[in-house]
């Protein structure tokens, strides 16, 4: 998992086959939302959160076998995975498998943003060997994620509060992943505007 952190942006990973095919990798992303939509819809709420952490964890073993390392989104995202959906199990109580989203959204979040009160654009770190941007193209992306990320931790909030399970479940597999997509895609611009491969500014994130 650190080995994400210990290579600057941009240089390339020693590791044979580290990159999964975008089909693959986006396969293993969306399954276990699949998963937990069709078992919500056919035995309910506490089946599905059985299924999604079974799911989650079958998709990180896989990503290991792949690439030899967990990344680490995912490897967060699944830890908590597992945490609530085991107190949603144990207590018989949807409200923890609910909090999920908001839980994970938020910590993105706040991590990104507060790296930047110390000077460090993180998402650089995670993402340096896919994107070579430059020091403020990296500030400017971060920032945005991580803004991003509080938004939808608060939209989360307000869906599961106001709505009911099934519509939550619903907006949980085609509401976040879809608004994510249009978001990412919405940074291309920015991207390109700032690819390093253009600019004298190649300073670490």
């Amino acid at each position: 998992m650190t080995e994400l952190f210990e290579k600057p942006p941009g240089e390339e990973s020693g590791h044979p086959g580290q990159a999964i095919h975008p089909v693959l990798k986006f396969a293993l992303e969306i399954g276990p939302l699949i998963l937990f939509f069709l078992a919500n819809a056919k035995a309910g709420i506490f089946w599905a959160t059985g299924t999604f952490m079974v799911a989650t964890i079958a998709a990180l073993v896989a990503s290991f076998i792949l690439v030899r390392h967990l990344p680490v989104m995912p490897f967060v995202s699944g830890v908590v995975v597992l945490v609530f959906g085991g107190l949603t199990l144990w207590l018989q109580n949807e409200t923890f498998i609910k909090l999920k989203p908001t839980i994970i959204y938020s910590l993105f979040g706040a991590t990104l943003i507060g790296g930047l009160f110390f000077g460090k654009s993180l998402l650089g770190y995670v993402f340096g060997t896919v994107f070579n941007l430059t020091a403020e193209g990296w500030r400017i992306l971060t920032m945005r994620w991580g803004i991003f990320f509080l938004v939808m931790a608060a939209l989360n909030e307000f869906v599961w509060r106001h709505f009911s399970t099934d519509l939550w479940v619903s907006f949980k597999v085609f509401g976040f992943m879809p608004l994510t997509f249009v978001f990412a895609m919405g940074q291309m611009r920015l991207i390109a505007r700032h690819d390093a491969s253009r600019s004298d500014d190649v300073r670490k994130p």
